[in-house]
């Protein structure tokens, strides 16, 4: 089953970080994010990524096109027509990546359109965004939109709360603090999906550039083609400089909930 993964975005937010890389190359430890994203993606059995590129693609190209060099130590022999010795043992990923340029000012709906002839045959594929990770069980979710037939399943998930949460007695007198609680009201989507290929009926090129988050998933959740599968577990976008401190500290600190053998 293939994995199309958004790839587009400027994250114009996360100033100081992002001037001169593409979104999903804003690095979490010394892997971009969307390194990451992949591979939770891989570590569930699912090594077959087409990436929706767009904003200053070459250097999500440039990344895997080297990705040994960046990765591993080597030794350049330029006497001996510049031959690589590479030294110990370099994460090695059994990745299958197609690049797909879908263009710079391009949305999401027009973008997972454009790819509609990299799904091949298959009849059920995963999307997601460039920017996300979570420690969603994705054998869990495929799991789940296996069971009901519909044409999209997304993974709704409770976001970080913006705001420290207080508890207090009918004096006022504060009981508990929570500083950035996870959010216990409703849920939003987490940005990992299951679809159907028919998913791409509901995309048309006639309809101009389409934001996939607007009519396309309202039609889709109007038709009744859409369940929700709940995740409570860890989920984090990359949104601002705060996230962006945020996932590295985690990274840093030998506890990123989001890699299997963290």
């Amino acid at each position: 089953m293939k994995v199309v993964i958004l790839c587009g975005g400027k994250g114009t937010r996360i100033r100081g970080v992002s001037d001169d890389l593409p979104k999903p190359m804003i690095p979490v430890g010394p892997y971009p994010i969307l390194w990451h994203i992949m591979q939770g993606y891989a570590s569930s059995g699912h090594r077959d990524f087409v990436l929706c590129l767009g904003y200053k693609s070459g250097a999500i190209k440039d990344f895997f096109l080297n990705y040994r060099t960046r990765v591993a130590d080597f030794t350049i022999d330029f006497s001996n027509d510049r031959m690589l010795d590479f030294h110990g043992i370099a994460d090695h990923i059994d990745w299958r990546i197609t690049m797909a340029e879908t263009g710079e000012e391009t949305q999401t709906g027009s973008r997972v359109k454009l790819i509609e002839k990299y799904i091949g045959d298959d009849e059920t594929f995963m999307l997601t965004y460039g920017d996300g990770v979570s420690d969603v069980d994705i054998g869990a979710l495929v799991a789940f939109h296996k069971t009901h037939g519909k044409l999209m399943t997304v993974c709704g998930v409770r976001p970080p709360g913006r705001f420290g949460e207080m508890e207090h007695d009918e004096t006022g007198a504060v009981v508990e603090f929570n500083e950035k609680p996870q959010a216990t009201g409703g849920r939003i989507s987490g940005g990992f999906f299951v679809c159907q290929r028919r998913v791409f009926e509901y995309l048309s090129p006639e309809a101009g550039n389409q934001i996939l988050e607007t009519e396309p998933m309202r039609q889709l959740a109007a038709d009744g083609e859409m369940m929700m599968y709940k995740h409570d577990g860890f989920w984090q976008c990359m949104d601002t400089f705060r996230d962006f401190s945020l996932l590295n500290e985690l990274y840093d600190s030998g506890k990123a909930p989001w890699l299997p053998l963290s």
